[in-house]
């Protein structure tokens, strides 16, 4: 069996092994992976964050040894907060990592992260460890955000869905929630009425047929925080999302749902 992480700030991950095929997620600077298959230069992988599975170009992959995998499976995610941050790799080059990156093997008293051989300094923003009113966090991270462009399967403040960006959110709380708002929604526990509803927590709407076709973070009671064209904030009521802009819904409410945990 074998591994790989992320060296790349950002990773597209493929349907197909093609680079005409739709990218349905990305891999984030620091994140690994279980190798799945390898053919013509492509590689399909499964994400040990969240076990998407796709396919991304073998150039990318930085490799991991299976003892290294592991360690970092047990232990505890290092997560950038900074929406942009360059960090030196020597006196020629630099890395560019976005929010929601890992820094694997994550060292707080040293300031420091390993990948692969090499270890580096950071000293912005990184969620570790216990969460202090997690709840604040999110919105905080979420409103970091805003007019983030909407961009299919990804996940960085450049181009973001709006489960990437749910995603994203909580992996900084250290909450693992699946890759897309369909499976997202199996999670938490159902709130019934809307003025229950607390910064944070996720409301789920469908589309005509009943599936669930997208997510966003409750701001406030009459607020949501989503991905929809680009990250923004409209309001919300119990039929659904009233878009600011076009006076109008734009999403029909299905349930909401309340995942993390305090």
């Amino acid at each position: 069996m074998n591994y790989g992480i992320s060296g790349l700030s950002v990773i597209p991950v493929r349907k197909e092994p093609s680079e005409k095929s739709e990218m349905v997620t990305q891999i984030l600077y620091g994140e690994h992976f279980e190798i799945m298959e390898q053919m013509l230069g492509w590689t399909k992988v499964k994400l040990a964050f969240d076990c998407y599975e796709g396919w991304i170009d073998s150039k990318m992959v930085t490799e991991l040894n299976s003892r290294l995998a592991t360690k970092l499976k047990k232990k505890g995610l290092a997560v950038l907060g900074d929406i942009f941050s360059i960090v030196p790799v020597n006196n020629k080059q630099n890395m560019m990592l976005v929010a929601g990156s890992s820094l694997p093997l994550w060292r707080p008293y040293l300031k420091e992260f390993t990948v692969g051989r090499n270890s580096y300094n950071f000293k912005g923003e990184v969620f570790y460890g216990e969460i202090k009113d997690p709840r604040s966090v999110v919105i905080r991270q979420a409103l970091k955000y805003f007019n983030a462009p909407y961009m299919w399967g990804g996940r960085t403040p450049f181009g973001i869905d709006c489960s990437g960006f749910t995603q994203i959110i909580y992996k900084m709380i250290g909450c693992k929630i699946p890759r897309d708002a369909g499976e997202q929604v199996q999670t938490g526990t159902v709130i019934c009425f809307i003025d229950e509803a607390e910064p944070g927590d996720l409301a789920f709407f469908d589309d005509d047929n009943g599936n669930i076709v997208h997510v966003g973070i409750i701001w406030k009671r009459d607020k949501i925080i989503h991905a929809s064209g680009k990250v923004r904030i409209d309001n919300i009521d119990q039929f659904g999302i009233f878009n600011a802009d076009t006076k109008r819904y734009t999403h029909k409410m299905r349930v909401m749902k309340k995942i993390i945990k305090e």
